[in-house]
């Protein structure tokens, strides 16, 4: 962040934990971390199941049982009263319940007909749902996303449901091999960034459209440099699992 120029105070790392362990989690949280991510919903809730239960338990035993219990101990004085989970994977219209009941932002609305699912939702639970627009800013038909040309048009649409609220744009780059000019990335960024702040000089999100969620472990350093305020990092803390390479990892 001071590299580019940036107060890191005004950079939020949301450490995506699908190749993490659960001890892994939880040094994080003895750090005093808050942000955690998830791309799939079945995996989001376990997590952030296991987190609040664990800080409950601190939070319910005396300090001389914290002393005995190593699970609890372990959290420290640092750890966080409350987590903020993000979804950031790919939404199913079926999961999108159950990504609600633990998910304090959703990053990855990227349809009207989810919009509209997400819309329903809200209207049963009487609570407003945080979203980012994704937005395929790359033209890359692997990568999920509204059609930069038709972004504008979907977040007005979004701007009308009454349980959304519109936070601001989430991005992925285009894939490049290392040692690959960036350009292709830096076109993509700019183009998120220049959305972002269309929507806001269109005052969207009741005032606040103030998010702009780009750049993953291998990107995330040009992606604070054009302008994200959250970045996305997975394997660059936790490291590369085995379990599922179909996907580029976050």
């Amino acid at each position: 962040a001071r590299k580019a120029g940036r107060d890191p105070r005004e950079i939020i790392l949301v450490a995506v934990t699908k190749y993490a362990e659960p001890e892994d989690i939880l040094e994080l949280l003895r750090l005093g971390h808050q942000d955690f991510g998830e791309n799939r919903v079945l995996q989001l809730a376990q997590r952030a199941v296991m987190v609040r239960e664990h800080l409950a338990r601190r939070k319910a035993a005396p300090s001389a049982a914290r002393a005995h219990d190593e699970a609890l101990d372990a959290l420290g004085s640092t750890a966080p009263e409350i987590v903020r989970w993000h979804m950031i994977g790919h939404l199913q219209r079926n999961k999108a319940r159950k990504a609600v009941e633990h998910a304090r932002l959703i990053h990855s609305l990227d349809t009207f007909r989810l919009a509209e699912e997400l819309q329903t939702i809200g209207l049963k639970r009487e609570r407003v749902i945080e979203v980012l627009l994704q937005v395929n800013c790359s033209g890359e038909a692997s990568k999920s996303g509204v059609p930069l040309p038709a972004a504008m048009t979907v977040a007005e649409q979004i701007e009308q449901m009454a349980y959304l609220r519109l936070r601001g744009v989430m991005t992925m780059a285009p894939h490049i091999e290392p040692g690959q000019d960036d350009a292709p990335v830096r076109v993509a960024f700019e183009r998120a960034r220049a959305l972002f702040e269309e929507m806001r000089a269109a005052g969207l999100g009741e005032g606040q459209c103030n998010i702009l969620s780009m750049g993953m472990s291998a990107d995330f350093p040009l992606a604070i440099e054009m302008g994200a305020n959250i970045v996305r990092i997975g394997s660059a803390i936790f490291g590369q699992g085995q379990g599922d390479t179909t996907t580029a990892a976050p």
